[in-house]
C-alpha cells in the first residue's frame, strides 16, 4: 500500500512510511481525540476533499500520499521545506503559513522532530 501510494503521487515511500509510524504507529484502526482516522490519521474533511474512505486502508494511505504530495508542491521553494512539509500535516497549512515555518506549538516541534527521525531510519532500510 506504501510503495502504491507513494509511486501514485511521486512521494518516497520512506517519507510515506514515517508519516504512518508518528501519526498511528501502522494502527489501521487509529482514531484521534480530534476525529483522524486510520493509518494516516486523515481528518474527515480532508478524506472528502481527496475523495477517499479513510476507514479502508488503501484509500487511507491514498489519501495520505495525495496530500503530502499538495503539501511538497506547496513548499518546495521554502527554507526547511520538508519540516514545513511535516508541520503542515500534523498543524495544518495556515498555521506553517502564518508562522512563516514550523510554529512554536511543543506538539507540532516534537512530532517533526519524531517523523525526520523515523525518515532516516526508513531512509537506511531501503
Amino acid at each position: 500500500m506504501i510503495h502504491a501510494a507513494a509511486l501514485k503521487h511521486n512521494v518516497p515511500a520512506a517519507f510515506v512510511k514515517s508519516i504512518m509510524a508518528a501519526e498511528s504507529n501502522f494502527n489501521p484502526g487509529a482514531i484521534s481525540g480530534k476525529g483522524a482516522i486510520g493509518l494516516m490519521q486523515l481528518m474527515p474533511e480532508t478524506a472528502q476533499q481527496y475523495g477517499v474512505d479513510p476507514n479502508i486502508p488503501a484509500q487511507n494511505v491514498d489519501g495520505g500520499a495525495h496530500y503530502l504530495r499538495v503539501l511538497m508542491n506547496r513548499y518546495h521553494k521554502s527554507r526547511n521545506w520538508l519540516s514545513r512539509v511535516i508541520a503542515a500535516y500534523n498543524a495544518g497549512p495556515g498555521v506553517v503559513d502564518r508562522y512563516r515555518g514550523v510554529p512554536p506549538y511543543r506538539e507540532t516541534r516534537a512530532y517533526v522532530g519524531r517523523v525526520l527521525g523515523f525518515l532516516r531510519r526508513f531512509q537506511k532500510e531501503g
